[in-house]
């Protein structure tokens, strides 16, 4: 390891411009004659449109342009998909309804576009769109997952009878029911896991520009994958021909899974460029993002598992029904099957699983991937029924899974997962120690002299990373592959540029991918540029969630790093006189291995551009790409353990202590790692303890805006203690398994538990909230 390669603590490169407001949101793009857009949305759950009134709107100060769901279906602009096929256990697919970007019959939820309109100033199209008069004949509405399957619910999509958008299991039912039928003794738990506003830091905005001179579309767009964007808008919604539609996404302040998808206010502000021949740009704002961007979990499960009278896992059952909201997004079928029940094994050596997953449209806001993705749902389901097992059993919630954990690799679950590498003991090991663990007891009884309650909760997760391989997910239904690309062009001084098709909003790209060349070459990190987010700067990628950039994107940038180093060594040695195999890179410094003879790294480069003396029939120039498909996902894994404190006469719950160990294989730079880990847990608690979207009866949403949607603060953290262990994966070249979601995965679960450990009742759903504890409270006893 080097002063800034692999390992080393390296201040964020991308920290200069942010800390000192220097950041290129797209909020701050400006194009000449750019004009605004406003949308007018509906106030209704469930409403059919009975018609839109824009004349007096057109006819204000400002306005350029209004147009409408009729004008939209006229032009041929197709319905917005999801991209991942899922077909119930009888074998019919799912049943996708349609999803206008701008409602022309129907709306759904609470917050749908019905129209738009373009001004030469927001405040102008905000006085317009409020003169547009949308007349609705209003439907009942369903918010319930569970009452949207019962007979006589409201119907949402014709396409989809009884509001089921399909009925899917994995697993072998047979053998599970056969393995609890020898069961000494079942757990069984009905548990919530509710849903969520991702509420990135950056609302969502898109600038759309059509020129008609060169019939050439720019979408500037906060997305964390603008090639997918480009791809589904040209191919699917005929927005615009692909070779002729350029989208970047600038710097992007957060986005959590929030920003993968394509959006109708994307797909709106390009269409109505070219409609009004104007550039079109949208802001949301915080109001706008909690009515439309994708909501995150929002699960209803019962659980069972089956023990042998040594305390052996036997068996589990899950029965799962999802809410997907009013339609299906992006990757939105892939959460609560693909992403979820392949998880279901956790780090234990379970025999038998099955799973069975309903999933629902409901009059709500669509839900996707949010941090994690299923797999924290998948967590918060085993580890709850983990830790009541245990007490059930009257064992040590920890010796419980220590008894059970996988120790042989590689590891084939039973719902289609191959673990290749884990080391689940090193974590729990790591966890206790830090928490202290064995002095928790008398922690408890002092806190007890004081009149509070006091409880210590576990969770070991595991979790699916670095998104692929690409036949696999492709054998699974997704409409993509899942491998990354990655070019890496030196330059004539030897300045090195990367171009990745990951995306950075947040994780610190600029500065982890530099990391790679200072381990290779020995070459500052201010001598590598990371450049992303431009479809026409980088030929192709996928983007960044899954916890992928580092596994899949930093793998295509070491094949690309591959190729640059064997050419740049065979035109050393040819400079040199040298045998190829004797040439070695380092320090800044190309040398004959055991000898002073040498070149600067830039000689050797400028060598590559001038083409005076080259081997013979090579190419000048160094430049290579490379795109690299994995043959597994990485799966990191790790221990957490929370430490609470109750008041019994309030209900209000401290977090005294947060313990995590985790096991992210090979690490690139421990501090961006931590920032992760903070990030996530911070999420997690903010899940288990405040964080949870709340619908009236009549679809309108009552939690939308931070004054009844409660964002942890800083005081509701404590401070975390967290440390890593390392099983390297063999999945991919640098042995890395990925950080970015783990600390959303394990962290509800060990707050949970610990909060009904310090109760002593299991009858608790999140957010744990003052109120619900203390009436949890009150059935005790």
């Amino acid at each position: 390891m080097g002063v800034e390669g692999i390992g080393a603590k390296v201040l964020r490169k991308e920290d200069r411009r942010f800390i000192t407001g220097r950041g290129r949101y797209v909020d701050d793009m400006s194009v000449p004659g750019m004009a605004y857009a406003v949308f007018v949305r509906s106030p209704h759950a469930h409403a059919k449109i009975g018609g839109v009134d824009t004349g007096a709107a057109k006819s204000m100060p400002g306005v350029v342009g209004v147009l409408t769901g009729e004008d939209l279906r006229g032009d041929g602009i197709g319905n917005l998909i999801c991209g991942w096929m899922v077909h119930s256990k009888d074998g019919s697919p799912m049943k996708m309804g349609a999803w206008p970007a701008l409602a022309a019959d129907v709306v759904r939820h609470v917050g749908q576009a019905v129209a738009v309109v373009v001004a030469r100033s927001r405040d102008e199209a905000r006085d317009a769109a409020e003169a547009v008069a949308v007349t609705y004949e209003e439907l009942p509405a369903v918010i319930d997952a569970a009452k949207a399957l019962e007979p006589g619910a409201p119907q949402l999509h014709p396409e989809a009878p009884g509001n089921l958008i399909f009925d899917w299991e994995l697993g072998d039912k047979a053998k599970t029911d056969a393995a609890f039928a020898g069961a000494a003794h079942v757990t069984k738990l009905h548990i919530v896991n509710n849903r969520l506003v991702p509420n990135p830091l950056e609302p969502r905005a898109a600038l759309g520009q059509y020129d008609a001179a060169d019939d050439h579309y720019t979408l500037w767009t906060t997305s964390q994958n603008p090639h997918v964007a480009r791809l589904v808008m040209s191919a699917f919604y005929n927005v615009a021909p692909e070779h002729k539609l350029r989208v970047i996404a600038p710097d992007v302040g957060g986005g959590f899974g929030s920003k993968i998808y394509i959006y109708p206010e994307e797909i709106v502000c390009l269409w109505a460029s070219r409609r009004t021949g104007v550039p079109v740009k949208w802001t949301s704002d915080r109001t706008e993002a909690f009515l439309t961007d994708a909501h995150g979990r929002d699960h209803v499960t019962e659980v069972e598992l089956a023990l042998d009278a040594e305390h052996k896992i036997l068996g589990l059952k899950v029965d799962t029904i999802a809410n997907l909201g009013a339609y299906m997004s992006l990757f939105s079928s892939s959460v609560p099957t693909y992403l979820y029940a392949t998880l279901l094994s956790g780090q234990y050596d379970i025999p038998a699983i099955h799973a069975n997953v309903r999933t629902v449209y409901t009059n709500t806001v669509p839900v996707d991937a949010y941090r994690g993705a299923g797999r924290p749902e998948a967590t918060y389901v085993l580890e709850r029924t983990m830790e009541t097992a245990a007490r059930e059993l009257g064992v040590s919630p920890a010796e419980l899974r220590r008894k059970n954990f996988i120790r042989s690799f590689p590891y084939q679950t039973q719902v289609v997962m191959t673990y290749d590498a884990g080391d689940f003991d090193a974590s729990l090991n790591a966890a206790m120690a830090a928490a202290d663990v064995a002095g928790f007891e008398a922690r408890r009884t002092e806190a007890a002299a004081k009149g509070k309650l006091r409880g210590l909760g576990m969770s070991c997760y595991i979790e699916a990373c670095g998104i692929a391989p690409s036949k696999a997910v492709g054998s699974l239904g997704a409409g993509v592959g899942l491998w990354e690309s990655a070019e890496v062009r030196v330059n004539p001084v030897g300045t090195v540029e990367i171009l990745t098709g990951s995306h950075s909003h947040g994780q610190g790209h600029e500065t982890t991918f530099a990391q790679l060349i200072a381990e290779r070459f020995g070459l500052p990190v201010d001598n590598v540029q990371v450049i992303h987010g431009d479809t026409d700067k980088v030929q192709f990628g996928m983007g960044t969630y899954g916890s992928r950039s580092g596994a899949v994107g930093m793998s295509a940038i070491v094949k690309a790093l591959d190729k640059v180093e064997a050419k740049a060594k065979k035109i050393a040695a040819h400079l040199l006189e040298a045998d190829e195999g004797d040439i070695e890179i380092s320090g800044g410094e190309v040398r004959i291995a055991g000898t002073d003879r040498k070149l600067g790294w830039h000689e050797v480069c400028l060598a590559a551009y001038t083409g005076h003396n080259l081997p013979d029939g090579m190419e000048p120039g160094l430049k290579e790409g490379a795109f690299y498909d994995p043959q597994n996902f990485t799966f990191p894994a790790g221990c957490y353990i929370c430490e609470v404190e109750v008041d019994p006469e309030t209900g209000k719950t401290e977090v005294l202590q947060f313990v995590a160990a985790d096991d992210f294989g090979r690490v690139i730079n421990p501090m961006i790692v931590e920032g992760q880990v903070h990030g996530g847990i911070a999420q997690g608690i903010g899940q288990a303890l405040l964080e949870g979207v709340s619908y009236d009866e009549a679809g309108q949403l009552v939690t939308a805006s931070f004054m009844d949607y409660t964002m942890p603060r800083a005081y509701d953290l404590p401070n975390f203690v967290v440390s890593t262990t390392e099983t390297r994966t063999p999945s991919n070249p640098l042995g890395m398994k990925g950080c970015g979601e783990a600390g959303a995965i394990g962290s509800p679960p060990a707050v949970i538990n610990a909060i009904t450990d310090a109760i002593g009742t299991n009858d608790l759903t999140m957010p744990a909230t003052p109120q619900k504890v203390w009436a949890a409270l009150k059935t005790v006893g």
